[in-house]
Order: C-alpha cells, then structure tokens, then sequence
C-alpha cells in the first residue's frame, strides 16, 4: 500500500489463537471493565454527593475517574468485539479514533497525578497556605490545564502520525492503535523523524513531572519524619501512599513498556505490558484510593447503604446519600 488513505483497516494483535482462549479473554476484559466502570462511577457519585469530600483532592479525584473511565472505554469494547467474534480488523478511522482518545486520556491522566502530587505537597509541607494556593479557583485551573494538554497532546500526535505515507503492510502487532506500531509502518524519512522529534518533547515533558514528583515526595516524607507524634505522621502517610502507590503502578508499567530492550521483546509480552498499563491502572485506581481514604471509604458505604434501602422502600426512586 502505497499511502495512508488507500489503507481501509489495520490488523491488530490477537489476544489468544485458539477459540476457548478468545472468549476467556472476552469474559476477563468483560469483567475488568464492569469493574472499573462500577468503582469509578461510584467514586464519581460519591465526590459529587458528599460534601466531606468536595475537597482539592476530591475534585481532582473525580477528574481522575473520569480519566480512568475514558482509557478503559477507548480500549477494552474493541478488543471484547474482536475476541468475541474471532476478528483482528480495525477500521483507519476507527484506529485514528482510538489513538486520540487513549493519549488523550491517558495524558490527561499523567498530569493529573503530577497536580494531586502538589496537593499533597502543598497539604503537608505548606499547610497555612493550602487554602490560598489551591482554591477552587487555582483547582479548576490545574484540571483545566491538564484535560488541555491532554488535548493538544493527542491531536498533534494523532494529526502528525495519520498524515504520515503508510507502506509497510497493516499490521500493528498491538491489541489496540498507539504510536509506535504505526510509526513502525512509515516509509517516510522526514515524517519519521518529525514524528520522532514530537516524541522527544514528550519525552523532556514526561520526564520534568516525573523530577517535580519525585522532588515533592522527598520534601512530603522529610516533612512527615519530623512530625513528632506517631498518631500524625501515620495520617500524613496514609493521605500520600494512595496516591504514591497509583503513581507508581501507572509509571512502572507505561516506562517498562516503552523503555523495555528490544532484545526482551515479543508479541506475547508487548501484549502483557500494554494491558498492565492501558486496562489494569484504570481498573485498580479506585481500590487503590479508597483503601485508606476513610472519608471515601465512609461516604461510599453511605452511598450504597442509600442505595439499597431506598431500593427497598421504593424501587422506583433514585439513590440517595444521607447525611
């Protein structure tokens, strides 16, 4: 194939050969995104309905769902439809589509996690002036900026990527549409290397919030050790491990599945690695958080505990949270 546009489809990777694994993993992606979808709409429903928790961290908590809904419902319906019916097609609009959506999300996210990671910094280290530096104001701000860069981030990707001459066959060798089996696919030398070049700002991007994070948790722990009683410092860590265990979780697995050597590399792992970082964080985030988060603990329990007894008294009625 010659260009981009005489390409009607590409192939993606197939999770399994035989058909018995095909609809486990149809089932298992099944699962996976019901519970992603049941503990981030029920986080989102209890930021929005608990007044403990329309708090900075509240709000980029639940902007942080909505990320996580957004990654697992731009990935996991095309891969449960190609798995269900024995398919590996994905149509070229329908791979630009995707592409756009899960950088979107998934930058969107990043920069989410880099702005809670001020949160607690500012929460622990600066505490007299937490209200000044993150108002509401300064709070919608920050999510303002990050579901921008997001934005901007996916669409001069996807744009420069798609624009690209396409010759090198149509198979991604990936169970959904990301840059790097599509840049695989180029026959154009200055495209390429254009394309390279954004990567490579991403890359300096990526890497200054991964320094500001790892900067802020060394200040929030030498802050937290000088805390005299152990009562304080065991709060002040359980605010921070969540957020640190979702960091690291989401890091772990997008940096060893793009920095991983060549020579370790294969179909059966890419495909691990890419799960472990596109489906699992988004899955695990909410359980992640509502760990040790006792005022999200306690307002979910009062959300579902609404749910059923007003279900029971009137079946018809919506649910509640009582206060």
């Amino acid at each position: 194939m010659s260009n981009s546009s005489s390409m009607p489809q590409f192939l993606l990777l197939a999770v399994a050969d035989r058909r018995e694994l095909q609809l486990l993993h149809f089932w298992l992606f099944l699962a996976i995104s019901l519970a992603a979808l049941l503990a981030n709409g029920l986080i989102l429903s209890a930021v929005a309905c608990d007044h403990h928790l329309h708090t900075p961290m509240g709000f980029f908590l639940l902007n942080l769902s909505l990320t996580d809904l957004g990654c697992i419902c731009t990935t996991v319906p095309k891969a449960m439809h190609n798995s269900l019916w024995d398919t590996t097609t994905i149509s070229y609009k329908g791979c630009a589509a995707q592409l756009f959506f899960f950088y979107f999300f998934i930058t969107a996210e990043y920069f989410l996690l880099t702005t809670m990671c001020y949160d607690r910094y500012v929460a622990i280290c600066k505490p007299l002036h937490y209200g000044t530096l993150l108002g509401s104001r300064a709070c919608a701000h920050m999510a303002a900026a990050a579901w921008a860069t997001g934005f901007l981030y996916s669409l001069v990707h996807t744009v420069s990527i798609f624009s690209l001459p396409l010759c090198q066959g149509n198979a991604l060798g990936q169970f959904f549409c990301e840059l790097p089996p599509i840049l695989k696919l180029s026959c154009s030398h200055s495209g390429y290397l254009r394309e390279i070049g954004l990567i490579g700002v991403s890359v300096c991007l990526v890497f200054g919030c991964f320094i500001f994070i790892v900067f802020s948790y060394v200040q929030i722990f030498r802050a937290v050790l000088r805390i005299p009683s152990q009562q304080g410092r065991h709060k002040a860590f359980s605010t921070c491990l969540p957020h640190l265990a979702v960091v690291s979780l989401f890091l772990s697995t997008l940096f060893f599945s793009y920095l991983k050597p060549p020579s370790i590399s294969s179909p059966s792992l890419d495909l691990v690695l890419s799960v472990l970082y596109s489906v699992v964080p988004p899955a695990l985030n909410p359980f992640i958080y509502s760990l040790r988060n006792q005022e999200l603990k306690d307002a979910l329990r009062k959300l579902i505990t609404g749910c059923f007894s007003e279900a029971i008294n009137s079946p018809s009625s919506a649910c509640y949270l009582p206060h």
